[in-house]
């Protein structure tokens, strides 16, 4: 039975000595979403450490390579590709308009949508973003050979590309 070890937050295969300094998993060993979180917890804590000069969270790089990615797009497009509520997304473009990384333009051929696109501030944000997250990805996808991290990828898509579930807002999740 694995334990984690709370001394160094690291998971260990066998159970520690210290009763003090470890934690036995129990029945959350076999529970994939406590698996998910830790997985997620690394991957985000590593993600703050490697980005912090730039202030740019996840979503917010998320959002800005969609839209350089996907020039044109809307909030509501953004929102249902990275399943958030749109008073969500509106808060993350905010931000990125705010930082003048992306601008919003009202759509030639319906004047009620709002079309994002990236700025040349923007740009520059994202070039160096993608630096850093090369290195940031390469500290995880070292772990796994070619073949074992596009099957940990297929095995996640099958997870949230499920439409077996209805979407909770941004706020219900956590």
């Amino acid at each position: 039975m694995n334990t984690i070890d709370a001394s160094q937050d690291a998971p260990t295969s066998s159970p520690s000595t210290s009763a003090a300094t470890s934690v036995t998993l129990g029945e959350l060993e076999n529970i994939l979403g406590f698996h998910l979180r830790l997985a997620n917890v690394a991957v985000f804590q590593d993600y703050q450490v490697t980005m912090a000069g730039l202030s740019l969270t996840p979503k917010q790089f998320a959002v800005l390579e969609l839209i350089e990615t996907n020039p044109g797009a809307s909030q509501i497009d953004l929102a249902h590709c990275l399943r958030m509520d749109k008073a969500s997304m509106m808060a993350l473009v905010n931000k990125l308009e705010a930082r003048h990384a992306i601008e919003r333009r009202q759509s030639e051929s319906d004047r009620r949508r709002q079309e994002l696109f990236i700025t040349t501030e923007g740009l520059a944000l994202a070039k160096t973003a993608k630096k850093l997250r090369e290195t940031h990805e390469a500290r995880f996808k070292d772990r796994f050979s070619a073949d074992e991290l596009a099957e940990l990828v297929s095995y996640l898509q099958r997870i949230y590309t499920s439409t077996s579930t209805t979407p909770l807002l941004e706020d219900e999740v956590d």
